[in-house]
């Protein structure tokens, strides 16, 4: 007679299906849609060159040389110089780490503050659900990037300061999404089982609404993970974002601009082209996260 008892510390039976669904499901939704699959491929560079980008790159990004001011694409310098001799290439890959690094400190507080608010609106109504939505709404009243702006302004154009104030212009998204789809399901029948079987308000809003509700709030996420950078690049390029000479997307496009009319396109062209794949891609990572966190999508 075999022993079947699983051993303390061992996955049972159960989780190890579980799992190889969960993986059977990934590499469908990937394969259905090579699109998805490009984004995620993208993606995973992206990772890579911010992790690491200081070990990776060809020169010094902030080491100058007047010698080399201006010079065009070679074997050399891929990306070309700029104006002060420095490595463009260089200069991208290190930068990567600090727009993606601000783009998620930005949007982790955003989600965790904003989904919070907005799921405790939708569930519990009453004043909550009001004193929540007067706050969103107040934040939708101005132009986002203006009050990006403001508050940059207001307290300083540091690398945190930069955070604060794209996760506060995020927040509504995340607030307005979370409220609504709990408002849909918080009298669903699985809530009222759970509420049945002796489960208090608490337990029922954190394990069986908010796990119904991140599909949409990844595709949240994903969205605004392009918009962080943007937002950040943004502020960089009209002087209220990462101070020179850190290498940083916005900074480099502000710097390069000046010398599109006398011919040296690749000072901007490449930081640029880099930024634009970047919001690209977070575009297009929306639906394929949709498809693989929703389990009614499971085939």
């Amino acid at each position: 007679m075999s022993n079947t008892a699983t051993l303390p510390g061992t996955p049972g039976p159960a989780s190890v299906s579980s799992s190889a669904a969960t993986l059977r499901h990934v590499r469908y939704v990937l394969g259905e849609n090579p699109v998805t699959a490009g984004a995620f491929a993208l993606f995973a560079a992206f990772v890579l060159v911010a992790l690491f980008g200081p070990w990776i790159a060809p020169y010094d990004p902030l080491a100058t040389n007047a010698a080399s001011a201006l010079r065009g694409p070679s074997a050399a310098h891929w990306f070309g110089t700029d104006q002060l001799g420095r490595d463009i290439l260089s200069r991208v890959i290190v930068a990567t780490g600090l727009d993606f690094g601000m783009a998620v400190a930005a949007v982790f507080i955003s989600f965790a503050l904003g989904s919070a608010l907005g799921a405790c609106a939708g569930y519990y109504g009453g004043w909550i659900d009001r004193t929540v939505s007067r706050f969103a709404d107040t934040i939708m009243a101005f132009p986002l990037f203006v009050l990006a702006m403001a508050i940059v302004a207001a307290l300083g154009n540091s690398v945190a300061n930069i955070i604060y104030a794209t996760a506060i212009i995020n927040l509504p998204f995340y607030i307005r999404v979370a409220r609504g789809e709990i408002n849909v399901r918080r009298n669903a029948g699985f809530v009222e089982a759970a509420r049945l079987s002796g489960n208090s308000e608490a337990r029922i809003l954190a394990l069986h609404l908010f796990p119904n509700i991140l599909p949409p709030i990844m595709v949240q996420i994903s969205l605004n993970m392009g918009w962080a950078i943007l937002n950040a690049a943004g502020l960089s390029f009209i002087g209220l974002g990462v101070r020179p000479p850190q290498p940083e997307w916005g900074i480099m496009v502000a710097e390069g601009a000046s010398y599109m009319i006398s011919g040296e396109w690749w000072v901007s062209f490449f930081p640029g082209v880099v930024l634009m794949l970047a919001v690209f891609c977070f575009n297009l990572l929306g639906d394929g996260l949709r498809d693989m966190i929703d389990p009614r999508r499971r085939t």
